[in-house]
C-alpha cells in the first residue's frame, strides 16, 4: 500500500489537516504497509499545523501490571526477586514501548518527538503542539486531569481506532476519572530513583466493548476502512463526555 493510497482512505475517513490526532493502530490489519509509510501518510493528511500523537506504554516496567504477572508466572520467589532486581528504570529518551505496535515506536524515535515522563502509561507526539500536550504527566496519574488526554481533551484532538476496536483506546479511561469517587488502586513500577509505589484510578477494561458498541451508534462516530483494516474516527471530547454518562448509568 502506497503513501499516497494511504492518505487518500485516511482523508476519506475524515482525517484532515491542523487535526491533533491520536491513534491507536494495528498495522498488521491495514495490510502491506510500513510504520514509516504510515507515519508519513497521517503526516502528510493532518499538514504542518497537524500533531500526531500515539500512545507508548511501558506495562512491563511494573510489577504489579498483568504483562509482568504473566512473565513470572511458575517462578520461585527467589527467582521472582532476582527478575524484579534486573528491571531496568523507565527512561522516556530510551526504553521501547511495549505492545502498542510498529507506528508508535516508529513516532517515539523520530527526530523531534516529545514523550510524556509517566513511566507506565506515556504517550509520545510529533507537531507544534506535541510539548504542550506531552507537558505535565503526573507519575500519580495514568489516565487522568494530569496526562496528555486531559490535554487532548482540551484541544479538542480526534481519535483513530487504526485496525484496532475499543478496547484499545486509552481516552475511554478518561471518563473513568471524571466519575464521582473511582475505586483506587495500589501501582508499583520501577523508575530512576528505585522502586516507586502510589495509588491511582483502577481502571477497567472489561466494559470497553459494549460501551463500543453503543458508541457506535452515536452520530459523532465515524467508520471506514483502511486498507484491508476497519477503522473508526472519533471526537474526543464528546466521545468522552459520553462514556462518563454511560458508566454513570450502570
Amino acid at each position: 500500500m502506497t503513501r499516497r493510497e494511504l492518505s487518500g482512505q485516511l482523508s476519506r475517513l475524515g482525517v484532515a489537516a491542523g487535526q491533533v490526532l491520536l491513534v491507536h493502530s494495528a498495522l498488521r490489519r491495514v495490510g502491506d504497509v510500513t510504520a514509516a509509510t504510515a507515519a508519513a501518510a497521517l503526516r502528510d493528511v493532518l499538514g504542518e499545523e497537524g500533531t500526531l500523537v500515539v500512545p507508548t506504554q511501558t506495562a512491563g516496567n511494573s510489577d504489579t501490571s498483568r504483562e509482568h504477572l504473566e512473565r513470572i508466572a511458575g517462578m520461585s520467589p527467589g527467582q521472582v526477586a532476582a527478575f524484579r532486581a534486573t528491571m531496568p528504570p523507565f527512561d522516556p529518551l530510551a526504553t521501547p514501548s511495549t505492545g502498542m505496535g510498529r507506528l508508535a515506536e516508529h513516532v517515539r524515535t523520530t527526530e523531534g518527538a516529545v514523550r510524556s515522563a509517566h513511566p507506565q502509561t506515556s504517550f509520545a507526539a510529533l507537531g507544534p503542539m506535541a510539548a504542550k500536550l506531552m507537558d505535565g504527566h503526573a507519575r500519580d496519574c495514568h489516565l487522568g486531569e494530569h496526562s496528555p488526554l486531559a490535554r487532548l481533551y482540551e484541544a479538542n484532538a480526534w481519535i483513530l481506532l487504526l485496525g484496532v476496536g475499543y478496547t484499545a483506546c486509552t481516552a475511554l479511561h478518561l471518563a473513568e476519572y471524571r466519575l464521582p469517587d473511582p475505586p483506587l488502586r495500589t501501582y508499583r513500577c520501577v523508575v530512576e530513583e528505585g522502586w516507586w509505589e502510589y495509588q491511582d484510578v483502577d481502571l477497567q477494561d472489561a466494559h470497553l466493548t459494549e460501551l463500543g458498541a453503543d458508541l457506535d451508534k452515536t452520530d459523532f462516530s465515524r467508520k471506514g476502512d483502511v486498507g484491508r483494516a476497519e477503522c473508526r474516527l472519533l471526537p474526543l471530547a464528546p466521545m468522552v463526555d459520553f462514556a462518563v454518562n454511560w458508566l454513570a448509568m450502570k
